[in-house]
């Protein structure tokens, strides 16, 4: 089978190293791509939002299968251009990607569909979440448990162009809960925590995730099959009685409150960092699966996860979520490697023989391990291999997951 992967983050990366070890795997080809997943397949220099481009690609190419990983192309309606076209695509039309490109939108098929979820408030008063109703890179989201970070809040939300939405603050665990879907059925995958602001105990501001690790002490298969039943099998048949199949991967943000679990936010895609943490752990067939789930035939279909648990830690700029970073020379990829670390490209470009970042999310490091807490010690020494001017990562990914008991987790909004 020949695939086209749509994308250039760490998630594409992570996504391109697993479809490399299918044994169905004729070709892989990218666009854009990125120097990690140019060592997996030929990288072709195409936007991933450029759908017209992208299907004269496919069709030169005579690809199988696209996978399309990004939000933004979906949104925009990429998947749709392929489609008409005679395209099998892996990912949502632009109407089912609303569930992401609209946070109004998404609350009222979770209402539509019985779905739990964070109530919406008609009032900014603190404590609330502030959200953005479009896309915003992970950084639209501001918790907001006092007056003052409710004022930073809205004024931060009104740089982002659309409307805003107010909700309730919610406490709890928060969980990342993914499921295959082929617009009818769904296919549950591993849960995954990420930790998306850029300190140490979750202080300051969002960013688009600083890492993530996969099981969830308290999650075993049959609580995410439930929740899968309870949230994403009822979210999938109301897009469809609307006339807008999902086909993709539907990713559901929870928080696990005292009165049950609530949906945060829904995402059309794999999480990113989420997905370098759940793939080494996946078996079996993912690009039959994939195949499968596009072609409307997921009946049958099921990945397991490996026993192993996978930890993994963003290398970010200096001055990220603020601002990215552009032209300094990254050293030790290698030798992260060679220690036995996975190392995704996400900000990252070729100058020369000269791998140098480009973005504010430079690499995911990702260990595995027999427990959370040795996955957690492999991630952490990988990304002590690992150099360029202003690096910076959170010390703290997993710290408490590879010590608490079962069924605790950390707090959020």
């Amino acid at each position: 089978m020949k695939v086209l992967l749509v994308g250039s983050g760490g998630r594409e990366h992570a996504l391109a190293w697993k479809l490399a070890q299918a044994p169905g795997l004729a070709a892989l080809h990218a666009a854009p791509g990125n120097p990690g997943i140019s060592r997996l397949g030929d990288c072709h220099p195409v936007r991933a939002e450029d759908g017209e481009a992208l299907l004269g690609l496919a069709r030169s190419l005579d690809v199988d299968l696209a996978v399309i990983g990004p939000e933004a192309p979906l949104v925009a309606g990429v998947a749709d251009e392929l489609r008409r076209n005679g395209v099998a695509v892996f990912g949502p039309g632009r109407s089912a990607a609303r569930i992401e490109g609209s946070k109004s939108f998404a609350k009222d098929v979770m209402v539509a569909a019985g779905v739990p979820t964070a109530a919406a408030l008609a009032v900014a008063r603190a404590p609330c979440v502030v959200k953005v109703d479009g896309l915003a890179a992970g950084k639209g989201v501001f918790v907001c448990e006092t007056a003052e970070q409710l004022d930073d809040g809205l004024r931060a939300a009104s740089a982002f162009p659309g409307p805003i939405v107010i909700e309730e603050l919610l406490a709890g665990a928060e969980v990342s809960i993914f499921a295959l879907a082929d617009g009818r059925q769904v296919v549950p995958l591993a849960p995954a925590q990420d930790f998306k602001r850029i300190g140490e105990g979750d202080t300051g501001p969002n960013t688009g995730g600083m890492g993530s690790y996969s099981p969830v002490p308290g999650m075993g298969d049959d609580e995410v099959a439930e929740l899968v039943a309870q949230v994403h099998g009822p979210v999938v048949e109301e897009l469809a009685r609307r006339g807008s199949p999902f086909v993709g991967v539907l990713f559901a943000g929870l928080m696990l409150t005292e009165s049950g679990a609530k949906v945060l936010e829904f995402n059309c895609r794999f999480g990113d960092p989420e997905t370098q943490s759940i793939l080494p752990r996946l078996e079996g067939d993912f690009l039959g699966a994939l195949a499968a789930a596009a072609g409307g035939e997921l009946a049958g279909v099921e990945l397991t996860a490996s026993a192993d648990a996978a930890v993994t830690v963003v290398l970010a700029a200096g001055d990220y979520p603020e601002r990215s970073d552009t032209g300094s020379v990254i050293a030790g990829v290698e030798e992260a490697e060679a220690g036995g670390a996975l190392v995704f490209h996400a900000g990252t470009a070729l100058r020369g023989d000269l791998l140098v970042t480009n973005g504010g999310r430079i690499l995911s490091v990702t260990g595995t391990g027999a427990t959370i807490g040795e996955a957690r010690e492999r991630a952490y020494a990988g990304c002590e291999r690992i150099t360029f001017s202003g690096a910076r990562y959170r010390a703290d990914i997993a710290l408490s997951a590879s010590s608490e008991p079962p069924g605790e987790g950390r707090s959020g909004r």
